[in-house]
């Protein structure tokens, strides 16, 4: 893919802390009009290397190239274009959600202020906070500050969006609802740098994925690409499991589950799932059901990274 058809490019890019290497060599590659999802353990240099996108903090190495612009060097040109949620919306707290918007809208150099109310309102409708804009900040929940820190970044018209955590906070519905909103932005053509830790949230708007893994990047590319570069699974329902057991072991297949009519196995590769269907057939085991799986999001993360992940809603 060439430089034009990205909206971020990275070519080793390195973050050190002393002698600590936050991020090592990152080669990141995000698609244009792509959900990116930039997933991976705390710890692993996701947020540092967010902030190092955005000019909030210093590479020790390699380049950085947002929108087609390097940063910083060209940081005040390009940032304008750029909205940001990271590591959590701050606010004036005796000010009501309108009026920090505005406030924030005003320190907006590039920001016209004579549509500065209608920007303000439509931010907050977007994001569902037109009931609550009167009240005070301070009072607000903690979901309710992660919408206000959307509308923040919504407030003028903008090619990417960099989101960190973007759900945190919220409940189910609003958790829905900010999908939809991302779809939406997505569907206008703004490209969606997504950092989270919540597997069902990728898979459901993410079109493309990075992995990192201690400050190295593990694994880019589309939600597809991942997921194929997976070995399929291959599950069996059948009375005959003991038979089935040793039709398994033949073929290389080894169960890790296996009840009283239930057995399902990693199929390696080179072992199609038609086999499996054929030498259990020629063995004389009854099948009730065979299904075939690929790997999911959550099983290369963990092949990757050898962690577990939060797959909660």
């Amino acid at each position: 893919m060439s430089s034009a058809e990205l909206a971020i490019e990275t070519h080793s890019l390195s973050k050190k802390f002393g002698h600590q290497a936050a991020v090592s060599n990152l080669a990141l590659a995000v698609p244009r009009g792509s959900v990116f999802g930039f997933l991976g353990p705390n710890g692993s240099g996701k947020t540092t290397t967010i902030r190092m996108l955005l000019g909030l903090s210093a590479a020790t190495a390699g380049e950085i190239a947002v929108l087609g612009r390097s940063i910083p060097d060209a940081a005040a040109h390009v940032l304008p274009r750029v909205g940001a949620l990271v590591e959590g919306p701050a606010f004036y707290p005796f000010l009501s959600g309108r009026e920090n918007l505005r406030r924030f809208d005003t320190a907006n150099r590039h920001a016209p202020s004579s549509t500065r109310s209608a920007r303000v309102e439509a931010a907050l409708d977007r994001v569902g906070l037109s009931h609550a804009a009167g009240k005070a900040a301070h009072a607000y929940s903690l979901g309710m500050k992660q919408r206000l820190g959307l509308a923040n970044a919504l407030l003028t018209p903008r090619d990417l969006l960099v989101l960190d955590e973007p759900t945190n906070g919220l409940d189910p519905q609003g958790t829905r609802e900010v999908r939809s909103l991302i779809r939406s932005l997505a569907s206008d053509g703004t490209t969606i740098f997504l950092s989270s830790h919540l597997l069902a949230e990728v898979e459901q708007v993410c079109s493309h994925v990075a992995v990192m893994s201690t400050g190295r990047l593990v694994a880019q590319g589309s939600l597809d690409e991942l997921r194929a570069q997976g070995s399929e699974r291959v599950a069996v329902n059948t009375p005959d499991v003991a038979e089935a057991r040793r039709v398994f072991a033949v073929l290389g297949l080894s169960p890790d589950s296996d009840r009283d009519d239930h057995l399902s196995a990693e199929l390696p590769r080179g072992v199609p799932a038609e086999a499996v269907t054929a030498a259990l057939v020629r063995a004389n085991v009854r099948v009730r059901g065979l299904t075939v799986e690929g790997a999911s999001l959550e099983d290369r993360f963990v092949a990757l990274t050898g962690e577990g992940f939060d797959v909660a809603e």
